[in-house]
Formats: structure tokens, sequence, C-alpha cells
């Protein structure tokens, strides 16, 4: 199995089986051909890591799979959210006839008799009907009364205070610059299908069609959870103590995602207290930093097994970020909602592993949960050759150069200086790829850096 032996859901980029949405077929599936992988050339060690896309696949499959929740919240929280109905408008836009711009309302044709020294201003009710061959000031947004024909606009006429007239410098047609009422919409026209992602557009458009609040999917509550007791939170690096990078990088970019972040969390090395939080938290996701491979202070997995959680992928053919996991946690019948499934994923504690463990399985699980839409999956051309790994798949970070993808140094799995730079990492097949090949592109969810041209390549 390469990577490349499967179809890709041109919606989502997951792995495209007989039943798309079928859990248990992609839990199958993942075990299927964890033990169908090849066998590994004399000297090497069997590999029992999950493919990286079937991974990838059924942590999007099991977002899909919880059952539907929504929340009715004000408009100004509802940013980021995704719409759980559709939105419809709850009047006419414009609910009446109104000028689009400061000038004269007239009615008939000129010249016009001006109509006192007043201006009908926005936010006024009715103004009585204009008589034939008569003009009033108007200012933008303000009602236009009955009768009218036509605005025109202050810079494109002249008055005779004299004789009390207006004349127009320019043709006059019937309507122009009036908005007419239900011009963009009517009372009851669908706006923006079920699924919409809330920007600040759409929180203009809820309020102009008469909402107050928007029924959502809420977001999904994260709770990170770092561990090693060799990190520090402040300061230089020093007597085998180092800066934790995890912490300050995971909650921001969990936030981009549309994610409640309740709390992160610095455990140390200490399992009983990660033992606790794994059987405490009412977070949706538990998310680990470290702790995941078989040494003598990574607890995870002897932690999962005492709190009877389920490992439905242990570790990920992906280089780096090998020994990530994914686990669902044991139901509490003593909470409210303890039928509701619970998940952790375990990142490695290298940083750039990490981003890796978040991009494969913490992004298409929590964009499921929160019902956000996935990134249309693309390919582009990479510039250079690119090294592989014998059997897993590579992530690389790259930046966008001249319509093609070249691949930045400083990869490693314990560097951020080449994610940092990066518009997103490149999917590399095992084995490699040559200059030109075309291949599967994550971006990343901001503008890259200003790092110059060249700076890291």
């Amino acid at each position: 199995m390469t990577g490349q032996d499967h179809e890709v859901d041109a919606a989502d980029g997951t792995v495209d089986e007989p039943d798309a949405d079928g859990v248990e077929e992609a839990l199958a599936l993942v075990g299927r051909r964890t033990r169908q992988k090849s066998v590994p050339a004399p000297g090497t060690t069997r590999h029992r890591a999950a493919p990286w896309p079937d991974a990838r696949g059924l942590a999007a499959r099991l977002g899909r799979a919880a059952p539907p929740r929504t929340q009715r919240v004000p408009l100004d929280q509802a940013l980021g959210r995704v719409l759980a109905e559709p939105l419809t408008a709850l009047c006419d836009l414009p609910p009446f006839d109104t000028s689009a711009m400061d000038g004269w309302v007239v009615a008939g044709p000129g010249p016009w008799t001006v109509q006192g020294d007043g201006s009908i201003l926005a936010g006024h009710a009715d103004a009585p009907p204009l008589p034939d061959g008569a003009a009033v000031r108007i200012a933008t947004g303000a009602r236009i009364p009955p009768e009218a024909t036509a605005v025109i606009r202050t810079e494109h006429s002249r008055t005779d205070t004299d004789k009390g007239q207006l004349y127009a410098e320019r043709e006059v047609v019937p309507g122009q610059d009036i908005r007419p009422r239900g011009q963009e919409c009517r009372s009851g026209d669908q706006l923006l299908p079920a699924a919409s992602l809330v920007t600040p557009a759409v929180l203009g458009l809820a309020a102009a069609a008469g909402y107050d609040e928007l029924l959502t999917v809420p977001r999904p509550r994260v709770e990170v959870l770092v561990l090693g007791d060799e990190l520090l939170t402040a300061g230089l690096p020093h007597d085998g103590l180092i800066r934790d990078a995890l912490g300050p990088m995971i909650g921001p970019w969990l936030r981009a995602l549309g994610v409640e972040v309740i709390a992160t969390r610095r455990l140390g090395d200490d399992a009983e207290a990660l033992h606790e939080a794994v059987t405490t938290s009412d977070a949706d996701l538990l998310l680990t930093t470290g702790g995941t491979a078989a040494g003598p202070v990574d607890h995870v997995h002897p932690v999962l097994r005492k709190a009877g959680a389920e490992l439905l992928v242990d570790g990920v053919a992906v280089r780096p970020g090998h020994p990530m996991l994914l686990a669902r946690l044991a139901p509490d019948p003593h909470r409210p909602d303890g039928s509701r499934d619970r998940y952790l994923v375990g990142l490695p504690g290298n940083p750039l592993a990490a981003v890796s463990g978040l991009l494969t399985l913490a992004e298409p699980l929590l964009r499921a949960l929160a019902a956000r839409p996935a990134p249309a999956p693309y390919r582009a051309p990479v510039r250079d050759e690119v090294h592989g790994h014998p059997y897993d798949t590579r992530l690389v970070p790259f930046v966008h150069r001249a319509d093609q993808l070249v691949p930045l140094h400083y990869n490693g799995p314990a560097m951020l200086r080449g994610i940092a730079a990066a518009d997103g990492l490149v999917v590399v097949p095992p084995g490699g790829a040559r200059a030109g090949d075309e291949l599967e592109v994550l971006d990343l969810p901001w503008a890259p850096s200003n790092a110059q041209d060249g700076c890291f390549t």
C-alpha cells in the first residue's frame, strides 16, 4: 500500500469506500490495511501503523457520525460556527423603496418645484405622497415617498433659488437611484443553505434579514494536556530543560478550526494526573502532547487502558508523527450526556510531528464535529525532488512559488522553523517524488509569513 492505491472523495479528501459514512467499515478498513502492509525488507521492523489516508479518513467519519447537536445563539456569539438550518429571509430586503443616493427625490418630468426647506431622512416614517412636478431633498437610505419617480444625485442637479426650481444636468430615467422593495430578496427566500460557515458578512446579512439569533452547530470543546517534565513555560533552556513550543501553538491552531479550547493544562509526566484528566474531563476531545511512545515516562497508552478507552488508531504510517493515536474514551453513565462519544488524540512530543498529528487526526475529526466544510483537496506540481520514506507517507512544509510547490528545509520532527514559514504541507508518497510530480496539498489556515524567497530553501 503506497498511499496512492485508493480513490479520494472530492468533497473531503477521505478514502472512498462502498459505504463512505460507515464508521465500522472504516475501522475494519484501517485494521485490514494495517495487517496487509507489504512485508518489509530483511533487517527492518514490520510496521503495524495505519496508512495515513485511512487514518485521516476514519477521523473525519467519526466526526460525521456523531449525533447532530444544535444551539441557538445571539449574533455576536455565532461567528465561526456553522448554520444548523438554512438562513431564510424574515423580511423583504430592502423592506421598502429607499434612496440609493443623497440628492433630490422627484415626481414626474422636470423642472421641479422645490418643496420647502426640509429633507427626507433615513429612519423616519412614511412621507406624504409627492405631487407631480415636485422635488424634495432626500438622504441615502431614506424611504421614498409615494408617487415619486426618481432620485437625482446632488452632483447631477442645480437649483434656482430665486424661482425655487430644480433642474437636472443629466437625463432622468424613471426609477433611477431608487432601491425597490425586495430588490435583494423577498421574505421567505433562502439566503444561505444549512452548513454555511458564519462569517462577518453572514452576520451582516442575517441582521439585515431580521435575525437576532442563529441556530448553529456548537463548537467542539477541546482540552489540551501538555505532558513532559522537561518543559519550561518561560525563559531560556537550561540544565536539560527546554521551552514548551506546543502549549502556545496548539490552542490558537484549534481556534482557527472553530473549536472552543476550554483549557491548556501542563501535567508533566504524572500518570495519575493524566488518568484523572482523562476520566473527568467533559471535553469532546482531549488532546495530549507527548507520551505516546513506549518509554519509561510515556503514560498515554497505560492510562488509556486503565480508563477503558477503545484504541482506534495506534500509530500512523506517516513521517513525522508516526506514534500518534486516536482513542474513543469510555462513556460515563453519571454524566447527563454520558452516551456522547468523547475522543482523545495523542500527538507526538516533537513539534513538527505534533503538527502532523493535528492535520492527520485532530483537524478532520474536529471539522466534522463542528460541521465545518473541509477544504477542497487539490494537487500541484513540486519544483524539486523530494526524498521519501521507504514505506510511509511524508508530510513536508512547502511554499507556493510560480504555481509550483517548493519544499522547505528544517523539516525534521523536532523543528518548527520550516512550518513557521510554510503555506502548508505537501503529501509525499512512499518512495518520494520527482520534480514535476503532482502531489496532494494540505494548506494551513492562515496566511504565509513574509519570509523572503529562498530564505529557507
